[in-house]
């Protein structure tokens, strides 16, 4: 989960200005979180205290209404009876890594993913990005190989995995579609050598880069055994204590395997 924020920190200031290189320093004055963060630490609240997953992102989502939702999102987060509206966006995706590391089979992570992306992201392609990546986060830390975790993606949900970065590179522009936008992030996990690599290499492709490299980053956390101290120490540094709070809760109720990191 940790490894999902980060992500979302180091890409936020490539959001809208695009950077086709690895080569970028991990952060600046400027790297923020964003509603990737919010949402993310909603869903974890979720699945702590059992609560129902619209509950918690509205909560959540008017607690920091300036974090940079979409405008059908900002409409859902004010609605007195919040429902769905058929989107088949990214932000399904991104919030959902929580969902990967609480639950202990593959059935109950997909039922888990959809019911987070259902109560905004009921078009079948959001809900299909928010299963391949929580079952990408439950694989990795279960420690299933990238070239299995790569076949049974594709096979399950029908993401071409075969492409390389390099080719997509060139060619790829901002998308926010999870159909456009979560094969490449997961794409950029699978061919990391670690943590850094990852991120560094979803900011590349040059797209919607703060969700990309949440993505990215939150299956490269669960695959490597976490994230690398100097990175998660700036991390909780950007965080608000509510937020941090949610995430040291979570982190230690369903990720115990993950090595504790403690910053001066």
């Amino acid at each position: 989960m940790l490894g999902a924020i980060a992500g979302d920190i180091i890409g936020s200031i490539f959001e809208g200005h695009p950077h086709k290189s690895k080569s970028f320093p991990l952060f600046t004055a400027h790297n923020h979180y964003t509603d990737d963060t919010v949402l993310t630490v909603a869903v974890a609240e979720a699945i702590l205290y059992g609560l129902p997953n619209a509950l918690t992102l509205q909560s959540w989502g008017r607690r920091y209404p300036h974090a940079g939702y979409g405008g059908r999102f900002r409409h859902w987060l004010q609605s007195p009876m919040p429902r769905p509206y058929f989107s088949w966006g990214n932000g399904a995706a991104m919030r959902v890594s929580p969902v990967g590391w609480a639950f202990a089979d593959s059935q109950t992570v997909l039922e888990e993913a959809k019911a987070t992306a259902m109560v905004t992201h009921n078009h079948p392609e959001g809900i299909k990005g928010a299963q391949a990546t929580a079952l990408a986060v439950f694989r990795a830390r279960t420690k299933t190989s990238k070239e299995a975790l790569r076949e049974e993606i594709e096979d399950r949900f029908g993401y071409d995995l075969s492409r390389s970065l390099d080719e997509i590179r060139p060619q790829y522009t901002f998308d926010v579609s999870c159909q456009g936008s979560v094969p490449e992030s997961l794409l950029a996990f699978l061919e990391s050598t670690d943590y850094e690599d990852a991120v560094r290499n979803a900011v590349s492709l040059g797209g919607d880069a703060d969700t990309m490299a949440c993505i990215a980053g939150a299956v490269a956390e669960a695959a490597y055994g976490g994230i690398p101290e100097h990175i998660a120490c700036v991390v909780r540094g950007r965080l608000p204590i509510a937020l941090g709070n949610v995430v040291a809760q979570f982190l230690r109720a369903h990720s115990p395997e993950v090595p504790e990191i403690f910053c001066d």
